[in-house]
């Protein structure tokens, strides 16, 4: 009773509020027309849109930061702005509207057109008379719009050859039709959105559309601003990774001999990697990994990671390349309670010459996306067909990494890695892309606040000798970290998932992980998936059962098929400045019958 009351009485207020819209005082030489712009019934301060009558057969509508004065053309604008911000004015006539579209890219800037009719027949108005004003309603998208118009004659038509006046048409919002007449409001869902605050009589700009702008459609300008306002990165373009006896080496100082933008091959083939110089961009960006894989000849289900290298240029400093380069056995070593050895997994001291007057520590790789390639897609899709199925032509992956893009920019050594003993292999295409949050250009104060990796047992050199992370059958991980701002929130960025392809192994078997925190167990998380039967048309030879189940669509330990993995996040309990460990323990499966359960999981501690 009391919500029924209540949403009355919200609805009798708002009913009230439209009602009160009354016809605004206009003389008939005014050729200037400012409206509010309203958000859920607050103005914003400083946005504003203008109308300008410039001529007897058009007129121009253009969004303000402040009241304008004498109209300057976009094109003009001065100030610096990211790359693609872009600026409509827009030009309206008695028959159609046309839109230049200034895009700004550095210190230049190019003009685009479009033009569409001035009124529209596929939207049905209802009208009724309110206040001397009619208003016409409709919906959109289950929005309700209301445009309150008044009547309007002005000295400012194609007619005043005479010096009379006449009826003219005039709106800030041409695109959702023709009104007879001036709007003086515009509501939605029974909120003012616009409002007509101000209207003057002002020398005219005589402005025309721009001649230099080059006509395109609305489709083609919607791609033009896409492309310049995305900054792209192609690190990868169609690059095999395959078992093909591919390894690259660099000879000497491979800091100073590593070349900028070739793709090296590694482990046989089966990783490759770039060094890069990436873009640095204000904080308000948001940074994606796009990636595409299709089979070019392995039909299985394999594991794949990208990773960046972190301050692989500095000197002195131990870090992943060193075992690319050379052996995974040049890594620093945890040798487990099962007597293997464990390369590259965990911060350590190099053992190599070259370090021995380093105070630098190994830190393994910071993983930027863990993905799982499907049944065959692409080059298998001929082999077998099912009725209902229509097999996609390529994995396709998209993994936001802002809260690592401190890691992508500058100078980066990044790698992509599927493992897998076929000739044909895998293709992947990557491109590293930024989404713009603001116009705003300044770029943040150097910060020595980077993502610090902790621990990684993914095994990218696993055909070139590292070992599988099956350390957790006898052996928990520890390590150790610093925290020098206390301040500051810490959050723990974890990737985990299970392997061992058997009815008993850790890929079918969920297992809880225990993360301890100074030895103090503070969180529990079970990696997990159970959609992977969403991902049928990814998986062409996916083995197909006697129950009609195909082998793609069984739950796995934190993956399936065709997918990335996504992290999850720890926000670290309040902790005093100084050293603290965290541990990592998790019930690994016994053994059977030659085969063993593994776990990769990796860990970035992110400071906020």
């Amino acid at each position: 009773m009391k919500k029924t009351f209540f949403f009355l009485l919200l609805l009798g207020t708002t009913l009230c509020m439209a009602q009160n819209v009354k016809p605004v005082k206009v003389s008939r030489t005014d050729n200037h027309f400012i409206y509010e712009v309203y958000n859920y019934g607050e103005r914003i301060d400083t946005q504003y849109v203008q109308i300008e009558i410039g001529g007897f057969d058009q007129y121009l509508i253009a969004d303000g930061q402040s009241l304008p004065g004498e109209y300057q053309p976009a094109a003009n604008a001065k100030g610096n702005y990211i790359p693609g911000y872009s600026v409509d004015d827009i030009f309206v006539d008695e028959d159609s509207i046309i839109t230049i579209t200034t895009i700004f890219d550095s210190d230049r800037s190019q003009c685009y057109r479009t033009a569409t009719p001035f009124g529209r027949t596929d939207i049905k108005f209802d009208t009724a008379q309110v206040n001397g004003l009619t208003r016409y309603t409709c919906s959109i998208n289950s929005n309700k719009m209301e445009f309150y118009v008044q009547p309007f004659k002005t000295w400012w038509n194609r007619n005043n050859s005479c010096g009379g006046v006449a009826p003219r048409d005039i709106t800030p919002l041409p695109h959702y039709g023709r009104f007879p007449g001036l709007l003086v409001s515009f509501w939605r869902n029974g909120q003012c959105q616009m409002q007509l605050a101000k209207t003057e009589k002002m020398h005219s700009s005589k402005f025309y559309p721009s001649s230099n702008a080059i006509p395109v459609t609305w489709r083609q300008l919607s791609d033009i601003k896409r492309n310049h306002m995305v900054i792209t990165t192609r690190v990868f373009d169609s690059v095999q990774l395959c078992w093909c006896g591919k390894n690259d080496h660099i000879e000497g100082n491979y800091r100073e001999n590593t070349p900028f933008d070739s793709v090296l091959h590694y482990a046989g083939g089966t990783l490759a990697l770039k060094r890069v110089r990436l873009p640095q961009l204000p904080l308000h960006y948001q940074t994606f990994l796009e990636l595409r894989q299709r089979s070019n000849g392995d039909a299985y289900d394999r594991t794949g990671s990208v990773f960046v290298i972190p301050e692989a240029y500095v000197d002195l400093k131990p870090n992943f390349f060193d075992g690319i380069n050379s052996h995974p056995d040049s890594l620093p070593c945890f040798i487990g309670r099962d007597g293997e050895r464990y390369q590259g997994f965990l911060p350590g001291i190099s053992h190599l010459h070259q370090y021995f007057i380093s105070s630098f520590i190994y830190e393994p790789p910071v993983e930027l996306m863990r993905f799982f390639t499907p049944f065959g897609v692409g080059q298998f899709n001929d082999r077998v067909q099912i009725d209902g199925l229509d097999w996609e032509d390529e994995a396709y992956y998209k993994q936001e990494v802002t809260d690592l893009a401190q890691l992508l920019q500058g100078e980066v050594w990044i790698g992509i890695w599927i493992g897998n003993y076929d000739k044909g292999g895998h293709t992947v295409t990557l491109d590293i892309k930024s989404y713009p949050g603001d116009s705003d250009p300044t770029l943040p104060e150097p910060s020595n606040s980077q993502p610090r990796p902790l621990f990684n047992t993914c095994n990218a050199l696993e055909m070139a000798g590292q070992n599988y992370g099956k350390l957790f059958g006898t052996d928990s991980i520890k390590v150790s970290f610093s925290i020098y701002d206390t301040n500051a929130q810490y959050r723990l960025r974890y990737i985990a998932t299970g392997h061992g392809g058997w009815d008993g192994g850790d890929e079918f078997n969920p297992k809880t992980h225990t993360i301890l925190i100074d030895g103090q167990p503070v969180f529990t998380h079970t990696p997990w998936r159970s959609d992977c039967g969403r991902y049928r048309e990814w998986n062409p030879v996916s083995g197909n059962f006697w129950n009609g189940m195909s082998s793609s669509d069984f739950s796995r330990s934190g993956w399936c098929p065709g997918t990335a993995t996504q992290p999850v996040y720890f926000t670290l309990p309040k902790l005093s400045r100084g050293s603290h460990t965290i541990t990592v323990a998790i019930p690994q499966g016994e053994p059977q019958a030659g085969s063993f359960s593994h776990w990769c999981i990796s860990g970035v501690l992110i400071e906020e």
